[in-house]
């Protein structure tokens, strides 16, 4: 259920809830601990570890398993001739649909150029014109500019990763791998700790541990396994977010989850991870059809097949819905094999693997869930509520994204953040006085199974097209599981066994409870937010963001509060009282009041 109101209580306070696991086995000190090894992680790593940070990398998969790898489009940067940052910032402003914060994305492309530099100077290695040497470009939806810098032809992801994991190795940061983290450890004055986390059989360690230490860097990514269909990894549950809001993070605009437009298109009954067919793809010139070859986004927008994903998305499901067709097309035959084989070779053999060969036919498509806009709530120095616990990449909102992400604007909002919130830690060192203080587990476990049930109440009430009748339904079903695992808790000390998959099933519901409340809260038609019953954008009442957290006192519920206007809230982070200074009386400080 959800509380409605008007001012947040403080910000902070650990709700009390944590995981059912084992007491850690065995632990690990550090400076800084970052969880995830995408763009974000690893460049945030990088910065800490070369300022003598002692850096520590936890992560679900492989080093190189992340979201990140999976990147194909490329990297969005001012980095042409004729471009700007302040073009860029137009585009993102545009896609965002009236909720970006404007500071932030100024930030975000005024930085970004240079940022994209310092990956190279890394030894990421991007396509390059064979004529003049210098970095090809290519456009993708919302951007009036060639501004997309990619490598490997569609891999720029796997570049880019390749590239930060060789350097980690070289910087030798250690790193724990295979590993699923639980939950924030806070100390007696409610700072970060460390984290908890449990290491899948491989490796130095084993089972439940901890990583001590006074700073965290979330940077665990999407969570698109909220729903049956997505381009995100199986890892993709929604961990960091789950974990923020239990220690008491706010979280904001979780109901802004872009359906990527093209995804190959495998069967109404596929689940999982589906793979991608990047956007550069229509950058490079090819097409939306029909089953007549009728190319259906021609009037609807000035960009055609090029406007932002939302309407594209959009485009696609009406055209759907009049011809009552599970899936449109992509056409892109007039390519021809060479450039196929050059520009797109791994999206040639995932299509030709599945018995589509785009050279000679055209690629079935459909939407599906690709990317949260929304996350842990941060300021500019990627500080959360939370004192001492940062956020970046998917997993945080930055006000960059707004409403709708601009194509390939992720990897670049990774990479610049991750760099601010290094410089934070190394210029502003947070300070814990001591271990972690365990919390009672309260919350039930979901057992493994409801993982499925739970993809297949979002997929059906919450994905691309909302209602008020199917969003009730959705939330209906979701409190209706944690009911009964909360029943089961509390009347008969039982819950589900702890491990990897009942751990990721209750992550799983905590972020779709949170999708759901906030998309039911949102009676409008915003970006990639779709509402059947309320098909227009409504600037007066709903120009604003939704800010949410689990409330202290009641571990059911959740406290949903818009704020006032369009303007991204400042992020304000408690001051717990310190005995060696009496003198401090303000509870809270503003991060960045003056920078927005």
């Amino acid at each position: 259920m959800s509380t409605p109101g008007r001012v947040p209580a403080t910000a902070g306070t650990s709700t009390g809830i944590r995981l059912h696991a084992p007491a850690p086995g065995w632990s690990v000190d550090a400076d800084v601990v970052v969880v995830g090894s995408g763009v974000a992680g690893l460049t945030a790593a990088l910065r800490c570890a070369a300022e003598g940070r002692r850096t520590v990398v936890v992560t679900k998969a492989r080093l190189d398993d992340g979201s990140t790898r999976w990147a194909q489009g490329g990297i969005a940067a001012a980095l042409g001739d004729g471009d700007s940052p302040e073009q860029h910032l137009e585009d993102t402003l545009v896609a965002g649909a009236g909720l970006c914060d404007e500071t932030a994305v100024r930030l975000l492309v005024t930085e970004g150029p240079d940022a994209v530099r310092r990956l190279i100077a890394t030894g990421a290695v991007f396509d390059t014109s064979a004529e003049t040497g210098e970095i090809e470009l290519t456009r993708e939806g919302g951007h009036h500019r060639r501004r997309i810098a990619h490598a490997g032809g569609d891999a720029t992801g796997a570049e880019i990763s390749r590239a930060l994991v060789e350097a980690v190795q070289a910087a030798g940061i250690e790193t724990v791998e295979n590993a699923l983290v639980l939950d924030l450890l806070l100390d007696a004055r409610g700072r970060t700790a460390g984290v908890t986390l449990h290491v899948m059989g491989e490796g130095q360690h084993d089972g439940v541990g901890a990583v001590h230490a006074p700073a965290v860097i979330l940077a665990t990514g999407g969570m698109g396994q909220v729903f049956s269909a997505t381009t995100n990894p199986s890892v993709s549950t929604g961990d960091g977010v789950a974990l923020a809001l239990r220690a008491g993070a706010e979280v904001s605009d979780l109901e802004f989850v872009q359906f990527h437009p093209t995804v190959l298109f495998l069967g109404a009954d596929a689940e999982g991870q589906q793979p991608l067919v990047s956007e550069a793809v229509r950058g490079e010139g090819a097409y939306l059809v029909d089953a007549d070859g009728v190319r259906f986004m021609l009037g609807q927008h000035e960009l055609a097949e090029l406007a932002p994903r939302d309407i594209v998305a959009k485009g696609i499901m009406r055209r759907m819905q009049e011809q009552g067709t599970q899936h449109m097309y992509l056409d892109a035959r007039h390519f021809g094999a060479e450039m196929w084989e050059q520009r797109f070779p791994n999206i040639l053999v995932a299509c030709r693997s599945h018995g589509i060969d785009p050279v000679t036919e055209p690629i079935p498509v459909a939407p599906a869930a690709h990317y949260a806009s929304g996350g842990v709530r941060t300021d500019l120095h990627g500080r959360t509520t939370v004192p001492g616990l940062y956020a970046c990449g998917e997993v945080a909102c930055t006000g960059v994204h707004g409403a709708n992400r601009l194509a390939s604007n992720s990897l670049l909002e990774g990479l610049v953040f991750a760099e601010r919130i290094a410089d934070d830690i190394i210029g502003n060192p947070p300070t814990g006085t001591g271990p972690g203080i365990p919390v009672p587990a309260t919350g039930p476990l979901q057992p493994a199974e409801a993982r499925y049930e739970i993809q297949r109440i979002m997929t059906d009430g919450a994905g691309v097209l909302r209602s008020a009748e199917s969003l009730r339904r959705a939330a209906d079903a979701l409190e209706a599981l944690y009911a009964t695992a909360l029943t089961e808790l509390e009347t008969r000390g039982k819950t589900a066994v702890p491990g990897t998959e009942t751990w990721e099933a209750t992550n799983l519901l905590c972020v779709a409870r949170v999708l759901v409340a906030a998309a039911q809260r949102r009676a409008e038609t915003r970006g990639c937010h779709w509402r059947e019953d309320h098909p227009d954008r409504d600037d007066t009442d709903w120009r604003r963001h939704l800010v949410v957290r689990l409330s202290e006192t009641e571990r059911r519920a959740l406290v949903l509060v818009p704020t006032d206007s369009a303007d991204f809230p400042s992020v304000r982070i408690p001051l717990s009282s310190d005995s060696t200074d009496s003198s401090d009386t303000d509870s809270t400080r503003s991060t960045d009041s003056l920078e927005r």
